[in-house]
């Protein structure tokens, strides 16, 4: 049975996980930062990356022996090279590289958005392909149309603010902790989400586009006025802190429900797979619930545990092993996404 190991250090989660060939997970460590950028009100990519090196081994071998494994028993090692931090990125494809070296293994590359989507293959435990793929996460919001597990093509994405950031920022505007998007969407559940009529970018537009920095100033104008008034000399009472919330919330799901369906719509697939951090939020899944009901196509969303930066999403990399797709030892970090490709490296 081939087994091999996962790395995950895009961004500010250091994670591994063994996994076999017929996607049982056998082992699985995380670290977390949260605590680390909580000061900061975001990920700071320096402290992120120190983060990292610090944790990346400890981690790795974590993960072996909850497997039961050593590196000895690996047939192959795993590691997401794109999109990310550049530094934090590096630190896991170093360690990917030494370990193939020192183990004579192949070195498979992950791209970390696709994997998010392959963690709806892993929850479903069956194939979900062909399917219009949705991810949303901090930095990213976009869709593609998945002919396979290796063949996509990108339909829309960000054109500036992701949902994730969007939260991130609000969070931050209204005085919320950090991470944002569970601090916002816990201040939102005794909100009224109907007390501000907050903007849906592109909802009657043909691109499948997303664009949340209106929304984000929208916010900011329901704080403050029309004025250019310092946002910490404002005091907001909890009813109006958790009915922004709640508002802005719902204008953020609508806005990826609706665009969702658009793209089903113009490509003609009936199933929507979905993965990123943002997918964990109860009213974005509520959402697309609705829509899937409504316009009868079959939604798979990633349990909350696989939709955050995981090791166990990695999984994909079983299908470049199967496809003998492995990378050489000089292969480098691409920190961008690259739009125009369809192929998934």
């Amino acid at each position: 049975m081939i087994r091999f190991l996962t790395i995950e250090s895009t961004c500010d989660e250091t994670a591994a996980a063994v996994i076999t060939e017929n996607l049982d997970v056998l082992g699985s460590a995380l670290a977390s930062q949260d605590h680390l950028h909580e000061h900061y009100r975001g990920v700071v990519p320096e402290i992120a990356a120190r983060a990292h090196v610090e944790r990346i081994l400890p981690v790795i071998d974590q993960a072996l022996t909850k497997a039961q494994l050593t590196l000895d028993d690996l047939d192959a090692i795993a590691v997401a090279t794109q999109p990310g931090l550049a530094n934090s990125l590096l630190v896991g494809l170093m360690a990917a590289k030494s370990i193939s070296l020192a183990c004579g293994i192949p070195l498979i590359e992950i791209n970390h958005l696709h994997a998010h989507i392959f963690a709806c293959r892993m929850a479903a435990k069956r194939e979900v392909f062909p399917c219009v793929g949705l991810i949303i996460s901090g930095g990213h919001s976009h869709l593609f149309r998945y002919e396979s597990a290796l063949d996509a093509t990108l339909l829309g994405g960000t054109i500036d603010d992701a949902a994730g950031e969007a939260f991130d920022k609000v969070a931050s505007m209204l005085g919320l902790g950090y991470p944002g998007g569970p601090a916002l969407s816990k201040a939102a559940e005794t909100g009224n989400a109907k007390a501000y009529r907050f903007p849906r970018s592109f909802i009657k537009d043909k691109r499948l586009d997303f664009s949340f920095s209106g929304l984000k100033t929208a916010v900011r104008y329901a704080i403050t006025g029309n004025g250019k008034v310092d946002l910490s000399q404002i005091q907001l009472s909890a009813q109006s802190i958790a009915d922004i919330a709640a508002s802005f919330e719902l204008a953020v799901s609508e806005t990826i429900a609706i665009k969702s369906v658009h793209a089903l719509q113009q490509t003609g697939l009936k199933r929507l797979c979905v993965g990123g951090g943002v997918a964990a939020n109860r009213c974005v899944r509520a959402e697309l619930d609705a829509a899937a009901k409504d316009n009868s196509f079959e939604l798979i969303i990633a349990p909350p545990h696989l939709c955050t930066d995981n090791a166990v999403m990695g999984a994909i990399a079983i299908e470049k092993y199967r496809a003998g797709l492995f990378a050489p030892l000089n292969i480098d970090i691409t920190p961008g996404l690259i739009r125009k490709a369809n192929r998934v490296r």
